[in-house]
This record gives structure tokens, C-alpha cells and sequence, in this order.
């Protein structure tokens, strides 16, 4: 059905037929021109090409022919547009905004691509296959592993650092590789194959693999494409000065010095600063004068003064330490007076913000660069007072008086009152009481240490009282004192106070936690109190603090073995030989717990090198003779008796143990030569006796009859003796007084001639109603001594009523014998078998 197109008289193109085919305003196309062609002869249609903006094409949308591509005039006779014109597109000029149309919808989203439609084709994801994404990708996991070897070795992981950079070593020698074989090796990264070069070589001179650290440095410094590589010539100097290659140090200190120019001064002064130190290690005093005087007229610093200080000091010059003193102690710090951190005002965010930066890490350095001077400073004046003037004193009176016209005036009453120090080093505690005693008039803080060195001196010299004083006046100065607190306990202590003295002990670990010398007083206090589970807690503590301490570590294990547990306390006394290897007592102590635990073989074993290093211990000889006499080796325990000997030449009983030993182990002849020999130095010594007669009647000698006379007198004395002993003197007795032994007693009437003590015949007698004294013996002891001296050498030395029987028998100081085991022949059976069998001629010896 044709359609009917109805217009006005104003429609200049009526009468011509419609078709909805060619009407592309309805579907939202750009048109051409001003208005729409209804005619299809004389139409051009343009669409929209999908491209993305900011491509060749303008980011505009172009128009194309459509239909007709020869150039063609409109049935209109309007001229032809540029763009055919020119056989060229252009963008388009519509009058309404391209992809938009009044007909859309309300509350529709502009889309000129046409994606909600599916229009366009979705966005490309990127491919990382391509050769470019995997060498990017490669050097990220380069940059990585290089951070975390770095955050390895802040924390302390040396090898987790090591392992982290020869990783990142073998990625980039990988990457580097990948960009040959891709032909980008015009664009290998520099900057990332230096710095992992160079973290590798750090890495291994961490851990102390110096030889691959220089070669790994040499791999750096040789290759030219790396600018300012010279100046890793310090890192490899560094390297050699740990290996104390010095001359190899100072060449490559002096190739770096060269490779930096002079506008970095700061690292020229740190080299010239290790020069120095390196000529010192050397001995070559004045290279290193040359080195440190140069940087303290360009640059001084506390360290270089002092260093310059120890080179004066070595070879000797006097002026020149003073010189170098006074330039020490004028350096300046660069730290600004302590007023900025007072608050101006009441302003209370002022008040925070001053606060805050109390102990922050600037004014935390600032006090660690002061005390660092400081302790220069008195370790420069202590060490150069004695050598710049003729005495010590006046030396160290020359350095305070500088001290005093410096910035560090503070630092003079410190200064006197380690000149009172040096006095107690040098043994001179009359000047040392004298210097310290000036300060009482001073400060509280300088009267209080002075005060408390006074208590130290005094306790030392065993003067309590004044110690006490001392400590008091060191309390009153300054109550928070931790050494004023000891040493007042101190003095408690040897008072036998010992609950106040803790008192005192515990005051002083509230002030200060880290007092050593509290904390092991205290132990000690409750350790003497009998509180030993206390004292343990104490020491473990102390052990926390003090980890090597021998004192520390055998009171722990003196604790444990009070609270009867061996295993602990064995414990304790083997990490105590780890720092002390060689101390004879905690040996001793270790086999004497061993032995204790039934442990033969160690107790043995820490016995003998206790022994080793202290061969006169006496408790230690004792126990190693009597092992091998327990052991059956009775000829190795001679060895042990006979040092014994030697040490307590006057004790009877290491001499009988060497007799004994010869005796069990066979020797008969020895023993009875070595018993002759006790019994000319100890004639009265009856078991020594007892053995001779024993060992006599055994070898049938002849003297047998002599000793068995000699043991019978031994035996009456000791008899008389005894008797002696048991009476009591009876009232209005006789004072009388022996001349051998010096000793009083009352004269008894039976025995008037015996000294009760001794046995000796000679006394003076005393009269204690005329109190005369007669210095002659008594008629009754001169003709018992001329008695015994007329006695013959008889069987029986004295008459007496009855007949006395030789006591012959002896108690061996070695203990019973052991009973050896039977090694004979088994015996004989009585009962022979074949005992009734006669025996046949062939069975008969020819």
C-alpha cells in the first residue's frame, strides 16, 4: 500500500514519496547538512566507526560514503561538501551532539560506544607473555629480594641476608641473559646490577667471608660503566684492616682518597680518620700526629683529639699533650643549651610539644655525643696527669684548672674526685681520705659521691664506725644514692644486723634495679639467714643481668646443693668451669658432687684436674689415694701419700698411708725401711711400732725383741698418761708447772712427777701459800727419770705385779684389705674313681 504523505504549502519537498528505509533520523544517525533528505537519489548515509578516542582519526567520529563513491552532484544542485570534495573524511559538524537523540529515554546513560547494546567489543587485558612484561616483572623481584636482604640485616639474620642477595645475584644474571636473547641489551639496568653487586658484597663481609667481599667489590671497581666506583676502595680497606693487613689498608685508603674530590670534605676527614688509626695500629706514632693534626685544623672532633692525645702520650711529648688537652676540650659539640627545653610560657600546648621532645632520638643523641666527650675528656686527664708534670697530683691539678675555663666545668669535681680514685689505686688512702673530704662543703650531688667512696675507704680499712658515718652523710646528701644504701648495709652486715641490712639492700634495688652490688649482697644476707629459696631468686636474677659471672654462678650452685639437689647444682658448676676452666676449688667441688651421686668415674676425672692445677690441695690428695686403694692399684696411691708428706711433713698418718701401700702391694722390704723411717722421726708413734714388730716376727728378723721392748714403754707412758688424765686434783693440791709443754696443773699425789698434758717427767713446782716456786725437779720425778734412763734394753722395761702380754696387734690407716679373689686350682677330689683300678701293662711306662 503506498503511503500518502500530506503537507503544507510551507513543505518544499511534498509530493515526493516517504520510505522509512532511508529516514536515519529516526534511528539516532548524524545527518548531513542542516536538514534531513527525504530524497534517495540525492542522500548520503554516515556511520559511526568504532574507534576509541585519541586515535589517528581526531577522537571524533568520521563520516564515509555510503553508496555512490565516485563524486556525484545532489538533484538539488547544492555544492558538494568538503569531505567529498576533497575525497577525504573529516570530522562532523551536526548541529545535535553525536549519539544523542531527543527521542532517548529519561534517566538513560550516555554510551557512544554502544557496549550496553553490544555494540563494541570489550577492552583488551594485557598479556604478560609478551618478552617486555617478563623482563619488567624480573627486575621487580630483583628490587625485592634486594630490599629484604636489607630488612634481614637490620634485624640481625646475617645469613638470611647473605641467601637473600646471591638470589637477587643469580635474577639479574637471568634478566640480563633474557635482554641479549631478546636483542635489548643496549637497555641492561646499570643502576640494578650495581646494587646488587654491591649488597652482595656487603652481605659477605658481614658475615665475615672477606674474600669474596673483594672479589665482589674488584667486580665493581674494574668495571668502567659504573661512575663513582672508586670509592667502594674504603668498604675494601675496611675488609683488609679486620684481616690486620694494614699496609694493604692504608694503599687503599689513600686510592679512595684520591678517587673523592675536595668538595666532599666530610668523607676526606672520615678517611684521613682511618689512616690515622690504621698508623697507630702499625706503631707508626707520628704518620698517625700528621694524619690527626691535619683533620683537627680542618675539621676537629672529640675522637681525633683524643686519638691525637694517645699519640703525644706515646711517644712522649709533653707540651704537645697539653696543647692537645686544651684543643679536646675546646671542640665545639653542636649541641644547643639545655634552656630551649624549659617551657616559656603556661601554654599548654607549648608545655606538650617541650615535653615530647624531651627524649626524643635528637636529644637522645645530643646526650650520647655529650657523655661520649665527657668520657674522653676524663679518660685524656687521667691518662696524661701523671706525665705532664713532675708529679701526679700536680698533673691532675694542671687538668682541672682547664676543665674549670671550659664548657665542660661541670666535669672538674668528677675530675677530683678521680684524682682521690688513683690515689686508693696507688695505695694511698691518707691523700685519698684528704681529697675526698674537700667536697664536704660542696653540692649534695658531688658530697654524696665523695661521701660514699669515704664509707668504701673506712670499710675497707675495717673502721666501721667511721664507714657508718659516712654512709650516713651520703644518705642525707642524696637518699636516693644507691652505693650510699650498700655500703650502709654493708656496715650492718658485719655488725650481724642482717634483717636490717636487707632492708638497706632492697631500699637500694627500688632506686636503681641495676645495682649489681645490692642484688648480691642481698642474696648473700638471705643466703645467711636461711632463707635459701629467696637467695636462689636473687642470684637468678643477678645471673639475668651479670651473664658470666663466676661469683654469681657458684652461689647458684652452692644454693642448689643447700636445697639438696645435686643435679642442678652439677649444672650450675659446669657452665661455671665453661668461664673458669682452670679454678682447682670448682673442680674439687664438681668431683666431690659426682662422687656424692655415686659417680666414680667423673668424680675421678674432675679430681685429677683439680690436681693438675693445684697439685698441695690436701682434701683432694686425700680422696685420689684412697680411689686407687679402693681400686686395688695401691702402687699409684704412693704418689698422692708422698706429696702429702711433703706438704704436712709433721702428720704421721700420710706416712703410715705410704708404709701401708708398700706393704699391700707386696714390697715388704720398702714398707719395713719406710716404717724404720717413721720411727726415727716419730719414736713415740705406737702403731708405727706395732707395724715393725708385726713385720719383723712375719720376715724373722732380729730386731723384733728391740721393738717389742720400745712398744712396751710406749704403751706405759701412755698408760701413765691417761691415768693422769682421769684423776681429779683434790682440794689444797700443789700447783705445778711443765717446762716442756708451758702449762699449769695441780701436782696429784700419786703421780707427782708426770705432766698431765705431755708425760714429761721434769716439772717446776709452784706453792701457792708462799708463792715460791723451786726450778729443780721433784726427789721422786729425778729418780724416776734416772730409772728410765738406766734401763737396759729388756724385754720388760718396768717391774710389775703381774705378767704383761705384748699387744702386738694394729689397725691399718688404709682400712681392711679386701679379700682377693681365689685363683687356685680347684682341690682335688679325695674320692678317686679310678683309685681301685689296677692299671694294665700297656698302660705302664716302658
Amino acid at each position: 500500500m503506498e503511503n500518502v504523505h500530506l503537507a503544507d504549502e510551507d513543505d518544499l519537498y511534498s509530493g515526493y514519496d516517504y520510505n522509512p528505509a532511508f529516514d536515519t533520523e529516526s534511528e539516532g544517525n548524524p545527518v548531513c547538512g542542516a536538514r534531513s533528505v527525504r530524497s534517495p537519489s540525492a542522500c548520503f548515509v554516515f556511520q559511526m566507526t568504532a574507534k576509541f578516542p585519541g586515535t589517528s582519526t581526531g577522537g571524533r567520529p568520521v563520516g564515509t560514503s555510503f553508496g555512490l563513491r565516485n563524486p556525484m552532484a545532489s538533484s538539488l544542485g547544492r555544492p558538494m561538501t568538503g569531505a567529498v570534495q576533497d575525497g577525504a573524511a573529516r570530522p562532523m559538524t551536526a548541529v545535535r551532539a553525536a549519539g544523542y537523540s531527543s527521542t532517548m529515554a529519561r534517566g538513560s546513560t550516555f554510551d557512544p560506544l554502544g557496549q550496553s547494546k553490544g555494540a563494541a567489543p570489550p577492552l583488551e587485558s594485557r598479556n604478560d607473555d609478551t618478552p617486555e612484561e617478563k623482563i619488567k616483572i624480573l627486575e621487580k623481584k630483583v628490587n625485592d629480594l634486594i630490599e629484604e636482604s636489607c630488612m634481614a640485616q637490620s634485624r640481625g639474620d646475617m645469613q638470611l641476608a647473605l641467601d637473600k642477595a646471591k638470589e637477587a645475584g643469580r635474577k639479574e644474571r637471568a634478566l640480563v641473559r633474557q635482554r641479549e636473547q631478546t636483542g635489548t641489551a643496549d637497555h641492561i639496568n646499570l643502576d640494578l646490577t650495581y646494587s646488587v653487586l654491591f649488597n652482595l658484597a656487603t652481605q659477605y663481609a658481614n658475615n665475615d667471608m672477606f674474600p669474596e667481599a673483594l672479589n665482589t667489590y674488584q667486580v665493581i671497581v674494574k668495571n668502567k660503566m659504573f661512575s663513582n666506583a672508586g670509592r667502594l676502595k674504603v668498604n675494601m680497606g675496611n675488609i683488609y684492616f679486620k684481616q690486620k693487613n694494614y699496609p694493604k689498608a692504608i694503599k687503599f685508603y689513600r686510592m679512595a682518597l684520591d678517587q673523592i674530590s675536595n668538595a666532599h670534605k666530610e668523607m676526606r676527614i672520615k678517611i684521613m680518620q682511618n689512616i690515622g688509626v690504621v698508623f697507630i695500629r702499625m706503631g707508626q706514632y707520628s704518620d698517625a700526629i700528621t694524619s690527626f693534626e691535619h683533620i683537627m685544623s680542618e675539621s676537629p672532633n672529640i675522637r681525633t683529639g683524643f686519638n691525637l692525645i694517645l699519640c703525644y702520650y706515646a711517644v712522649g711529648d709533653r707540651d704537645k699533650m697539653k696543647k692537645a688537652f686544651q684543643k679536646l676540650i675546646s671542640v665545639p659539640l653542636g649541641i644547643d643549651d639545655e634552656e630551649k627545653y624549659i617551657p616559656p610560657n603556661d601554654d599548654p600546648h607549648t608545655n606538650l610539644v617541650l615535653e615530647a621532645i624531651k627524649n626524643d632520638q635528637l636529644h637522645q643523641m645530643e646526650r650520647e655525643r655529650k657523655a661520649l666527650a665527657e668520657k674522653f675528656i676524663m679518660t685524656s686527664a687521667k691518662l696524661i696527669a701523671p706525665a705532664i708534670e713532675s708529679s701526679f697530683a700536680a698533673g691532675f691539678d694542671w687538668c682541672v684548672e682547664m676543665v674549670k675555663s671550659s664548657p665542660y666545668v661541670e666535669l672538674a669535681n668528677d675530675l677530683e674526685i678521680n684524682k682521690a680514685i688513683t690515689y686508693l689505686r696507688q695505695r694511698d688512702f691518707n691523700q685519698a681520705v684528704e681529697t675526698l673530704k674537700m667536697f664536704e662543703k660542696k653540692d649534695s650531688r658531688v658530697k654524696s659521691a665523695a661521701s660514699t667512696n669515704l664509707s668504701f675507704l673506712y670499710f675497707l680499712e675495717k673502721d666501721y664506725e667511721q664507714a657508718d658515718r659516712y654512709a650516713d652523710l651520703a644518705m642525707m646528701a642524696d637518699r636516693y644514692n644507691p652505693a650510699a644504701l650498700v655500703n650502709k648495709g654493708n656496715t650492718l652486715w658485719v655488725r650481724g644486723d642482717h634483717e636490717k641490712a636487707a632492708e638497706f639492700y632492697k631500699e637500694a634495688l627500688r632506686n636503681d634495679a641495676s645495682c649489681t652490688e645490692g642484688l648480691y649482697n642481698l642474696g648473700l644476707t638471705y643466703k645467711r639467714l636461711g632463707r635459701p629459696e629467696e637467695a636462689l631468686d636473687c642470684f637468678l636474677k643477678l645471673h639475668a643481668i651479670l651473664r658470666n659471672s663466676a661469683q654469681v654462678m657458684y652461689q647458684l650452685a652452692s644454693l642448689y646443693e643447700m636445697l639438696e639437689d645435686p643435679t642442678q647444682a652439677i649444672e650450675w658448676l659446669m657452665q661455671l668451669i665453661s668461664v673458669t676452666p682452670t679454678d682447682p676449688r670448682v673442680l674439687a667441688k664438681l668431683g666431690e658432687l659426682y662422687d656424692s651421686e655415686g659417680d666414680k668415674s667423673q668424680a675421678f676425672q674432675y679430681y685429677c684436674e683439680s690436681f693438675r692445677y693445684s697439685p698441695s690441695s690436701i682434701e683432694v690428695i686425700e680422696w685420689l689415694g684412697a680411689y686407687y686403694i679402693d681400686t686395688q692399684f695401691c702402687e699409684k696411691a704412693i704418689q698422692y701419700f708422698e706429696r702429702a708428706t711433703l706438704i704436712q711433713p709433721t702428720q704421721v698418718k700420710w706416712h703410715l698411708m705410704v708404709a701401708s701401700c708398700y706393704r699391700r702391694s707386696g714390697n715388704y722390704q720398702k714398707a719395713l725401711d719406710t716404717y724404720k723411717d717413721i720411727h726415727r722421726k716419730f719414736p713415740e708413734n705406737i702403731e708405727c711400732l706395732r707395724f715393725l714388730v708385726r713385720l719383723c716376727t712375719d720376715m724373722d728378723l732380729k730386731e723384733v725383741q728391740d721393738y717389742a721392748t720400745k712398744l712396751k714403754k710406749v704403751e706405759k707412758m701412755k698408760e701413765m698418761r691417761e691415768q693422769v688424765r682421769s684423776f681429779r686434783s683434790p682440794p689444797g693440791g700443789r700447783s705445778v708447772f711443765c717446762c716442756s709443754c708451758g702449762q699449769s696443773h695441780t701436782l696429784l699425789p700419786s703421780l707427782t712427777s708426770a705432766c698431765v698434758r705431755c708425760g714429761t717427767i721434769s716439772l717446776v713446782v709452784r706453792y701457792p701459800d708462799s708463792g715460791q716456786s723451786s726450778h729443780g725437779t721433784s726427789a721422786k720425778g729425778e729418780r724416776l727419770s734416772a730409772k728410765l734412763r738406766a734401763l737396759p734394753g729388756s724385754n720388760e722395761p718396768y717391774e710389775t705385779s703381774r705378767q704383761q702380754v705384748l699387744d702386738a696387734s694394729y689397725v691399718d690407716p688404709l682400712g681392711p684389705q679386701l679379700e682377693r679373689p681365689k685363683t687356685a686350682a680347684r682341690k682335688r677330689n679325695e674320692d678317686d674313681e679310678f683309685a681301685d683300678e689296677e692299671l694294665g701293662d700297656d698302660l705302664l711306662p716302658e
